[in-house]
């Protein structure tokens, strides 16, 4: 019988990775989604359309655990998440509910169960950090109700492990983006006006800082860190990152070049978007990820972005060959 793994939020950006890799080791894949429907024809679209799909209602402790008895799976891994608002500050009784409560639900479910458990923890715990880079030692100091919620789970799994025996791992994932990143994000943001610009749809780009500095990896390497951990002889926690950080200047002038432009022309920076630095900066130290794991990132930063603009130029395209077949 093939293995079984159970994703919640199998249809974001992360979790139809990571159920890409896994139906390709043959995996049964199941996943949840709060719009079964539309989350089908997106997984569809990244080739993992053998994905099972199904809904539950994650405020329901008995729904949870009805779900891993239904499916029995051999591994779970968490990628539902509630964030409103460039802070992550909107409506924080729901971020507490799905960031954190979620979490102590599904191992309740899987207490004294061989199910083994990843989190996408977030490196939002870090908040104010006081040092740079941060590894699993670091202090958290979360600064939002997102980053707070994360540290519940992420400390609620640490007594999981010691309390229950429990296989549980909390993968503390640095910034993380692809093709399939929502356009909502400024790393998308930049791949997309580079691609408009290029093909004539606009000729402008806003942005606020473009000193900010960001560790950023490649979605399809950060899960692939999270299915080795469920793979490892003892459960623990990783952080999950690529060691180095990259101005969003130098994202600009990257994504800019691959379709000819320069960036110096199209970019105007708008002072009221800034936001304030706080602590220092974000960086990831994933020596533990290295050694204990074997992991590595194996797609880099100009090859990641590049991608990007070149999914983004594709479907630019295709939606005016399209308009001029209407």
């Amino acid at each position: 019988m093939p293995r079984t793994a159970l994703i919640f939020g199998i249809a974001g950006q992360d979790g139809s990775y990571l159920a890409e890799l896994l139906l390709g080791e043959g995996y049964r894949v199941v996943g949840t989604s709060r719009d079964p429907s539309s989350a089908r024809a997106r997984l569809g679209a990244s080739g993992c359309g053998a994905a099972e799909l199904t809904d539950v209602d994650l405020h329901s402790t008995a729904a949870i655990a009805a779900l891993v008895d239904r499916f029995c799976p051999d591994e779970i891994y968490n990628f539902a998440a509630f964030s409103t608002g460039s802070g992550m500050h909107d409506r924080p009784v729901e971020i507490a509910e799905i960031n954190g409560v979620l979490v102590a639900r599904v191992l309740d479910a899987i207490r004294g169960a061989p199910t083994r458990f990843c989190q996408a923890s977030s490196s939002e715990m870090f908040g104010i950090a006081r040092t740079s880079p941060q590894d699993e030692h670091t202090t958290f100091t979360p600064r939002s109700p997102y980053g707070a919620a994360k540290l519940l789970a992420h400390q609620l799994i640490g007594m999981a492990r010691q309390r229950d025996r429990t296989f549980a791992c909390s993968a503390i994932l640095f910034n993380h983006e692809s093709e399939r990143r929502p356009a909502a994000f400024v790393t998308r943001k930049i791949t997309r006006a580079a691609a408009a610009i290029a093909v004539g749809a606009t000729d402008e780009l806003v942005l606020g800082d473009l000193e900010a500095r960001r560790d950023w990896s490649h979605a399809a390497d950060i899960v692939r860190a999270m299915a080795l951990m469920l793979r490892a002889d003892q459960p623990d926690d990783y952080v999950v990152a690529s060691g180095e950080t990259h101005s969003v200047a130098e994202l600009c002038e990257i994504a800019f070049a691959h379709v000819g432009l320069d960036w110096n022309r199209h970019v105007r920076v708008d002072p009221a978007l800034r936001r304030s630095p706080d602590g220092a900066q974000l960086m990831g130290d994933a020596r533990r990820a290295r050694t204990r794991l074997g992991w590595a990132p194996r797609i880099g930063f100009q090859t990641m972005i590049k991608n990007m603009v070149d999914a983004d130029l594709l479907a630019l395209r295709a939606g005016i060959q399209e308009g001029k077949m209407a």
